[in-house]
């Protein structure tokens, strides 16, 4: 696994800043201009770079067999093999439970062999919810009570569903 250099920091005025998609990035004002400043990134297999291990032979043979078994049977499998992913979702798959390579599969069709991969839908659409109103004592003891709404938004798929085991439910738990 390698470390990429931590890119230096440029300034920006203030009024040309746009919003940042990357969750590497972030912004800080300083002397009335934006600093843009990258984190460190990791390099890791999410990032397009090939597993120095391979599949390995037993992996290779089960593909082989299924896709075998998806062409004898094929005017049938196509109802098992072939779905569809809508243009505000992203398919991230799994082939004998790796990641597979290329990422994110969507929007529109993709190929998955039946007892060989597996996939997980994941909703890019931005998602709110109430956070249940709370009563907070003040400095001068003054009761206030305090509700909120949170929005929230996946930017990468492929990182909400492997480092998160289920991050609607991890992102409600942090806003109660």
């Amino acid at each position: 696994m390698k470390v990429e250099s931590m890119e230096e920091e440029e300034l920006v005025p203030a009024r040309e800043t746009t919003s940042l998609r990357s969750p590497y990035n972030h912004e800080r004002l300083y002397r009335g201009h934006t600093v843009k400043s990258q984190l460190p990134k990791f390099n890791t297999i999410y990032d397009g770079i090939k597993d120095p291990e391979g599949p390995g032979i037993c992996s290779i043979l089960l593909t082989i067999l299924a896709f075998c078994l998806v062409l004898v049977t094929l005017p049938f499998s196509f109802c098992v093999c072939i779905k569809v992913v809508q243009e505000y979702e992203r398919a991230v798959i799994f082939r004998l439970g790796r990641l597979r390579q290329g990422g994110a599969e969507g929007p529109g069709l993709f190929f998955v062999l039946p007892c060989i991969d597996s996939y997980k839908k994941v909703d890019l659409r931005t998602v709110s919810f109430d956070v249940p109103p709370q009563e907070v004592l003040s400095r001068d003891s003054v009761t206030v009570s305090v509700d909120a709404v949170v929005y929230y938004r996946v930017s990468n798929p492929t990182m909400a569903t492997n480092n998160i085991e289920d991050y609607s439910h991890s992102t409600r738990l942090l806003a109660a």
